[in-house]
Order: structure tokens, then sequence, then C-alpha cells
């Protein structure tokens, strides 16, 4: 909690700050003058850890954006963690990974769009799910996998970020994001209930009308 906190903390203080620069601008920032409507698809690729192991997280949203302020929509999310060595205490020997995803609905408050570079604060919501996945096999690329999921639950999530965004064309953004991974407690095996949360670091790919 005391993690979540600071960032949120954190959060308002850049919204606060950016907000008294945007008073200045003749441009108007309302929902109620709204005249522009935008939109954009992302795709993101980043790197987490799960039980101390190296995780690649993998997805992306589209949403639409409202006077280049405040995008709205639904992002969702894939990971994988290699957890080798780790077998279950029943049935035959096997290497283990955890793997899901997740997803929901997300806003996005975008502070200074119009310049250069510029941060926005994504906050994700909703639920997933994830498994212990055993690959049984001698181990070569070329020999086929018997792939199976012998435990699973489901979970809640809520992520909050902030991305540093790049304005590299009028169509084309690049951000590099920080986030971190707040879920429900997941019941698996010899995992502890809270394996999922942490931290993300990444790079998202904007392509769209700003």
């Amino acid at each position: 909690m005391k993690i979540m906190t600071m960032f949120i903390l954190l959060s308002f203080a850049f919204v606060f700050a950016f907000a008294q620069d945007d008073e200045k601008s003749n441009e108007i920032r309302t929902l109620s003058g709204n005249k522009s409507l935008g939109f954009y698809g992302a795709a993101t690729i980043g790197y987490s850890q799960m039980e101390a192991k190296d995780a690649l997280v993998i997805g992306g949203r589209a949403g639409l954006i409202f006077n280049h302020s405040t995008a709205l929509g639904l992002a969702g999310y894939g990971f994988f963690n290699n957890l080798d060595g780790y077998n279950l205490p029943v049935g035959g020997e096997g290497w283990y990974s955890l793997a899901g995803g997740y997803g929901g609905i997300f806003i996005e408050p975008i502070l200074g769009a119009t310049k250069p570079v510029h941060v926005s604060f994504p906050v994700l919501v909703g639920m997933g799910g994830v498994g212990l996945v055993r690959n049984v096999g001698p181990g070569t690329w070329e020999d086929p996998w018997d792939i199976e999921i012998p435990e699973n639950d489901f979970f809640f999530v809520l992520e909050p970020a902030v991305d540093l965004e790049f304005n590299l064309t009028s169509f084309f953004r690049m951000a590099a994001t920080l986030s971190y991974r707040f879920t429900s407690n997941v019941e698996l095996i010899g995992k502890t209930p809270d394996v999922l949360q942490g931290w993300n670091f990444g790079l998202t790919f904007k392509f769209g009308k700003f």
C-alpha cells in the first residue's frame, strides 16, 4: 500500500504542475468546449519480474482521445515467466512456467500533448487469469511439446503507469513506460498470493490521430 500511495501522490504532483502551464495556453482544454476527437492504437513490449524471475509482458491498448487531454479505451496484456525447475507435488517430471493475461478499461490523462515531449498517466482497471504451464519433452527445439495447465486462478488488477511520450510524427508516438501492477491474491500451489505484483518497464508505440 505504501508503494501505491507514493505512486498516486507522484502522479497528482505531475498533474498539478502541468496544469499550471496549461492555464497560460490559449487552447481551450475543457470537454464542454471540445472540438477535437482523436484515437489511437498502441502496442507495448515490457519487462517485469515474477517470483524473482524475468518475465516478458506484451499487449496493447486502443482508445479515443478527447480534446488532446484525455484518452479512454480498452487494454490487454499477456505475460510469460520462466519457472524452470519447479514441479507440482503430483505428476511426472516437468518444466513449469507462469503464464497468463489480463485486460480491462483504461483512462489516460495527457499533459502537454502538443509538445514534442510530454507525459501521460494511463490507469488500467480489469481482471485476468494465470496458470502453471508444464512443458513435457526431451528439451530439444525440434521435438514436440505436450503443453497443459495443471493449475490456474483468476485475479483483479489495477495498474497505474507513467508514460514519457515523444511525438515522432503527426500520427506516430513512442513512449517509455513505467507501471506497477497491483493484483488480488492468487492461489497457485507453491506460490505466494502476491506473485503477480510488481514493476513493469517497457516501450509503447502509438499510431493514430492525436
